[in-house]
């Protein structure tokens, strides 16, 4: 058994145990504070808090999720050639402060908009999605470099320490006997902001001198990489915002959806745990020129998200609709086909991913993007047709994902060949199967 384990062990990048900890921490952290938010709240005050939830885990993720993709990417390939990471922090801070500002800025300016069309006149609810836009930048620009950097250890302790003071927050928040929407959205900005500033000192250690970055270096494919997540983000949580425009009135099915996106998203928080690991290592292997390396590893990647994908979507199908009314108090208005729609359209997202960070590494943010855009006119095309609303959104997520896959299959079939075998998991002799030098993905 422990052989059994090593040999799986020693598949995944570099890193991935390490984060791996965390991740789970962090994961289960969203359970339970969606849980005991559920158990606590009335039907009205979750839905608020549900598309709170939401609009962090998709918009929140759309703009700075890329500064971390960026920065691990940037620093693996100096630390590769040894360069010191300092330069990169000190503009990559200024860089996400500017944009964290402007982001607050829109939130300020809209509030009352904003309060009456998404949480029922709340503007209270307004400035907590500010809190929480504020821990996932700070978050993400921290973990980037370490993640860069190869420090898994203070990566995984932050998103650890993130997820765990959600969990003691929620319980705070229900053992008070709070009844407030505000009060559990809250959380989303205070654990962050908490779990980054414990895991500084580290970073700051961390990082060394080096020769000056140009902006045009960190901000180049940055534009494309936040429309590409943001997308991304539509495709994965669109569900729980098109029944809000389609259904406004239906509380309900709003706070089962977003419920049910949860629970057959498992296997996404534990690709979490790879994405940080892997985008590293496809970068220091292929600035290194070891294609052999850069392909195995797509390779690998491949097979854990399938696996992953069966764990996670049998007993999603199966049990689905039990669990939410168990784990969420959620009412019975789902079934096993939507979970066994939400299962797939979470197995081609995770492949998607994988994919699109290969495209990040040959600096073809373009590609990605027409690729997600793709998914997303797909996803938008069947949410509109008529129909059963909770349906429509399911399939549409479905099918909007594996349009994303089989989008970017094509791309790097094309453009990439050896890339696109290494992530098709398809066997075949090494050479056929290495991704191009530097210099041909410059063209």
């Amino acid at each position: 058994m422990k052989s059994l384990l090593d040999k799986a062990t020693a598949a995944l990048p570099p890193g991935t145990v390490a984060v791996a900890g965390g991740t789970v921490v962090l994961g289960a952290a969203s359970y339970v504070h969606l849980g005991v938010a559920g158990h606590s709240l009335s039907t009205d005050a979750m839905a608020n808090v549900s598309v709170l939830w939401t609009i962090v885990m998709s918009v929140g993720i759309g703009v700075f999720f890329p500064i971390e993709q960026e920065l691990t990417r940037i620093v693996a390939a100096r630390a590769v050639l040894g360069q010191g990471a300092a330069p990169v922090l000190r503009r990559a801070a200024l860089l996400t402060s500017a944009m964290l500002g402007a982001t607050l800025l829109v939130l300020g300016l809209g509030a009352r908009f904003l309060a009456d069309l998404l949480f029922h006149g709340d503007r209270g609810l307004v400035a907590a999605l500010g809190g929480a836009f504020t821990g996932m930048a700070v978050c993400y620009l921290t973990r980037g470099v370490l993640a860069g950097l190869g420090r898994f250890g203070a990566y995984g302790l932050q998103l650890a320490l993130d997820g765990g003071l959600r969990i003691l927050l929620a319980f705070g928040c229900a053992a008070l006997g709070l009844r407030s929407a505000l009060a559990f959205s809250l959380v989303l900005a205070l654990a962050p902001v908490a779990a980054m500033l414990a895991t500084l000192p580290v970073l700051l250690r961390a990082v060394e001198p080096g020769e000056r970055i140009a902006w045009r270096e960190l901000t180049g494919g940055l534009g494309l990489l936040i429309c590409s997540t943001l997308l991304s983000q539509v495709v994965v949580n669109a569900a729980v915002m098109s029944t809000k425009l389609l259904a406004p009135a239906d509380s309900v099915l709003i706070a089962a959806l977003l419920n049910a996106l949860v629970l057959a998203r498992v296997p996404l928080f534990v690709f979490g745990s790879l994405q940080a690991s892997l985008l590293g290592g496809l970068t220091a292997a292929f600035t290194a020129g070891d294609r052999a390396a850069f392909s195995a590893m797509l390779r690998r990647i491949g097979v854990v998200v399938g696996l992953l994908g069966l764990a996670g979507g049998v007993p999603a199908t199966a049990l689905g609709p039990w669990l939410i009314e168990v784990l969420f108090g959620a009412k019975p208005v789902l079934g096993c086909l939507d979970f066994f729609l939400l299962s797939a359209g979470t197995v081609a997202y995770m492949f998607a991913m994988v994919l699109g960070q290969a495209l990040m590494v040959f600096k073809r943010h373009n590609l990605q993007l027409m690729c997600w855009a793709v998914g997303t006119a797909v996803l938008i095309g069947v949410t509109f047709t008529p129909g059963d609303v909770a349906l429509r959104v399911i399939l549409a997520y479905a099918l909007g994902s594996l349009a994303t896959v089989l989008g970017m299959l094509a791309v790097l079939r094309l453009r990439f060949p050896g890339a696109a075998g290494g992530a098709a998991g398809g066997a075949g002799h090494q050479g056929a199967e290495r991704p191009p030098v530097a210099g041909a993905v410059r063209e």
